[in-house]
């Protein structure tokens, strides 16, 4: 590399100039100086060929969330109310190829987000709420872009999950903004199979079920009490149905919860987000698996949002789901229910207490 080759070029031609030999003593000081030199650029190469690497594993998958969100004036207005709150749209995928197929032992076209959370960070970075939006849920798509460039008009009674599975998440973070009226700060996807490695690298995640879990398709099986699992049993836990609670999709929102909660406090205590170059195999890992909006892609920003993140307690982190009823003409989706889901939005627009009233919606699974 031409760049670490130059400090010590200038030196020879200087050296060259110089018509007096120089001593003994000075020959060793400059022989210390060069080996030192020589050491940092060769350390400080392969430092920065590796931040290169981490950074281009979030770069080449960026989302230009604002651009994709179109003109700040039909986006949702900070209130003033709300501070220095944010509001992050984290996606779990599922693209059913490729690795992701490899865990379900088959590959399935298409791609799906199985699990949708608005995180609202409060004001002052000290507490969060994570709202689970459930897939089954009918909403009104607003007008959203394809890949290749065509527009698809605006759809009502169009189920959640669909959305990214035809759009992906900039549409995605597109639908939430409008069902909300709740201002989307920033995305962060997570890859399920990348999903699964994370887990591996940083060493599992301890989870607590009040019985015995027993889901041979999901290949669990847990014991009542605190579980640590890796990879693959993290995986099926939050994707599981079958044989637990009453294996419905409402049902397994409280696990997916249960599990962020435990995964966060895990990347906490290893303090990944603060300083994602300590482990490279981790932060390879982690950088792999994520897609994010544009203001995110990079190690630097990524770690400074970690850092502003330090005051929250994830166990202490509130989670719920949106308030949600059976709709009427078909039983096996659901619609927001009113006013509930209102209350609930409103509350994380200003920043606001979460009222008791959504807690408790309609349908519960």
């Amino acid at each position: 590399m031409s760049h670490a080759h130059s400090p010590v070029g200038g030196r020879r031609a200087r050296r060259q100039q110089r018509r007096k030999a120089p001593s003994r003593g000075r020959r060793m000081r400059r022989g210390i100086l060069l080996g030192l030199v020589a050491a940092v650029l060769a350390g400080g190469g392969t430092a920065w060929w590796l931040y290169e690497g981490l950074d281009s594993n979030l770069e080449d998958r960026a989302v230009d969330l604002d651009r994709a969100l179109g003109d700040e004036k039909n986006r949702p207005k900070r209130e003033e109310a709300a501070g220095d709150a944010m509001n992050l749209l984290v996606l779990g995928s599922d693209t059913r190829a490729g690795d992701n197929a490899a865990l379900d032992g088959a590959a399935v076209s298409g791609a799906r987000s199985d699990t949708t959370l608005l995180v609202h960070i409060t004001g002052g970075r000290t507490e969060a709420v994570a709202v689970s939006i459930p897939r089954d849920t009918l909403v009104t798509r607003p007008e959203c872009t394809r890949d290749d460039g065509t527009v698809a008009p605006g759809r009502e009674r169009t189920m959640f999950n669909s959305v990214y599975a035809e759009f992906g998440p900039a549409c995605t973070a597109k639908t939430v903004e409008q069902m909300s009226d709740v201002r989307v700060d920033h995305l962060i996807e997570v890859d399920f199979a990348g999903f699964k490695d994370i887990v591996d690298a940083i060493g599992g995640v301890t989870v607590t079920v009040d019985e015995p879990v027993r889901d041979s398709s999901a290949g669990l099986d847990l014991q009542a009490g605190p579980n640590r699992l890796n990879g693959t049993e993290s995986l099926a836990f939050v994707r599981a149905r079958k044989g637990i609670g009453d294996g419905s999709d409402l049902g397994r929102i409280g696990r997916q919860q249960q599990f962020l909660v435990a995964l966060l406090s895990e990347i906490k205590k290893q303090d990944l987000l603060g300083s994602p170059t300590k482990t490279y195999r981790i932060a390879d890992e982690l950088t792999e698996a994520l897609t994010t909006d544009s203001t995110l892609a990079s190690l630097t920003a990524l770690a400074e949002f970690g850092q502003s993140m330090q005051g929250i307690d994830p166990s202490s982190m509130d989670t719920i789901m949106l308030p949600v009823e059976y709709d009427k003409t078909d039983p096996n989706r659901v619609v927001a229910a009113e006013p509930q889901a209102a209350d609930l939005w409103e509350a994380i627009r200003t920043d606001s207490e979460i009222p008791e009233s959504v807690r408790k919606p309609p349908a519960t699974g």
